[in-house]
């Protein structure tokens, strides 16, 4: 459980950062509206009536509302002109002072030259 933690707070952070939140609690505003409209009129017409943007409920004008503050609220970023020093600069390949080479080891040869073990070894397969 622990591990997937650090997961599940990232993904909630991406989610919220995205507006994920207001998506969901919309949804459940929506949800909301569908059953107390039902209790006075079909479902059909209860469905209607959620989406046709003449009936909000409090939380969908509260959401409306909070979505508008928080788009105000954020900073905008002015495109401008980015200066930059210039600054000369040459790429030279230079070799190393000093070079070794490391060659793969091979441990495979060391048995070839050994002969097999005198008596041979028996298995136990008890």
């Amino acid at each position: 459980m622990f591990a997937r933690l650090p997961r599940i707070v990232i993904a909630l952070a991406l989610a919220s950062s995205i507006g994920l939140h207001w998506a969901f609690l919309q949804a459940v505003a929506w949800a909301g509206m569908i059953v107390t409209y039902s209790q006075d009129a079909p479902l059909s017409e209860a469905v209607a009536k959620t989406f046709d943007g003449r009936h909000p409920c409090e939380l969908c004008k509260k959401i409306a509302t909070s979505k508008q503050s928080e788009k105000k609220s954020e900073s905008k970023f002015e495109l401008s002109k980015l200066e930059f020093p210039y600054v000369r600069s040459e790429f030279v390949f230079l070799a190393p002072s000093s070079f070794r080479e490391i060659r793969p080891v091979n441990n495979r040869a060391d048995f070839l030259t050994h002969s097999p073990p005198v008596p041979p070894p028996r298995a136990s397969f008890a």
